[in-house]
C-alpha cells in the first residue's frame, strides 16, 4: 500500500485502533512504552472520563455518530436499571450527556474558538504517518485548520488552571511534538473545565516541543530494547534511581 491508500485507510476508526494500525506506534504508546513495555497494545479499560471525552468531541467534529453512544437513564451506574440496560457495557449517564452538550454549546459560542474550529479551510479527523526518530508513528488530528497553519486538539479537564500539570501527565507534550512532525503545523490545544465550563486556549512553547521529543526518544529506545534486541531478557531488566 502507498501512502495515500495507508491514510483512507486509518480514516476509519475501527482499522486506526484496530490491527492495522497497531502496526505504527501512536502518542498512547508512549505511557506504556515509559512504564511497562511488556504491556504493550495490551487493551486499556474504558473510564468514564474517556466517554465524556470522546462524546464532547464527537459532538463537535462528527455528530452523525452520536447514535454510537448508548445514554441510559440512569442517577448512577449502581442502579438495577443501569446494570439491566448496560448489559456489562459502559454507558454514559443522561445527565452526563447534559453536562457535555452545555460544554459544547459553551464552546461553539465562543467566537474565538468557533472559528479556530470551524472557519477557513478546515478539516477533522486527519490521520498522518511518519518515521519519527527511526519508527514509524501514526496519528489523528482533531482539527487541522489550514487557514491558520495549526493543528487544534480538544481537551476537557477537571481543573482548567491545573492543565500545565496534566499536559505533562497524560503526554500532551509528547503528542504535540509527534503531530507537529506528522502534519507540519504547531499545536494549539482549546481545554474546557468540565465543573466550570472555563475555556483555555494553549499555545506550545519550544520548551514544550523539547520535552515531548525527549519522551518521545525515550520511548523509541525501550522499544528497540524490548522488542527489537534479540539476546535481552525482560526478566533480568531493572530500573535504578538514586534518592
Amino acid at each position: 500500500m502507498n501512502e495515500e491508500e495507508i491514510l483512507k485507510k486509518l480514516e476509519v476508526d475501527e482499522h486506526y485502533y484496530g490491527k492495522f494500525g497497531k502496526k505504527y506506534l501512536s502518542n498512547s504508546d508512549i505511557s506504556t512504552l515509559l512504564k511497562n513495555p511488556l504491556a504493550l497494545h495490551t487493551p486499556q479499560k474504558t473510564i468514564p472520563a474517556f466517554l465524556i471525552g470522546g462524546y464532547f468531541h464527537t459532538a463537535i467534529l462528527e455528530p452523525d455518530k452520536l447514535k454510537n453512544f448508548k445514554i441510559v437513564e440512569s442517577s448512577t451506574r449502581n442502579t438495577k436499571a443501569y446494570k439491566e440496560i448496560s448489559g456489562g457495557e459502559l454507558c454514559l449517564l443522561r445527565q452526563e450527556v447534559d453536562q457535555i452538550e452545555l460544554m459544547v454549546d459553551k464552546m461553539m459560542s465562543n467566537t474565538v474558538c468557533k472559528d479556530l474550529i470551524t472557519s477557513g479551510d478546515v478539516k477533522y479527523e486527519v490521520p498522518g504517518i511518519k518515521e519519527i526518530e527511526g519508527m514509524m508513528w501514526k496519528g489523528k488530528a482533531d482539527i487541522i485548520n489550514h487557514s491558520e497553519r495549526l493543528i487544534i486538539d480538544l481537551k476537557t479537564t477537571n481543573d482548567v488552571e491545573k492543565f500545565r500539570y496534566s499536559a505533562t501527565k497524560y503526554n500532551y507534550d509528547s503528542q504535540a511534538f509527534i503531530y507537529n512532525q506528522l502534519f507540519g503545523y504547531e499545536m494549539l490545544f482549546i481545554v474546557i473545565d468540565k465543573n466550570t465550563h472555563q475555556i483555555k486556549v494553549c499555545e506550545c512553547s519550544s520548551s514544550f516541543y523539547e520535552k515531548g521529543q525527549r519522551k518521545v526518544q525515550e520511548a523509541v529506545a525501550q522499544y528497540e530494547l524490548f522488542f527489537n534486541s534479540k539476546d535481552f531478557d525482560p526478566n533480568q531488566y531493572f530500573k535504578t534511581e538514586t534518592l
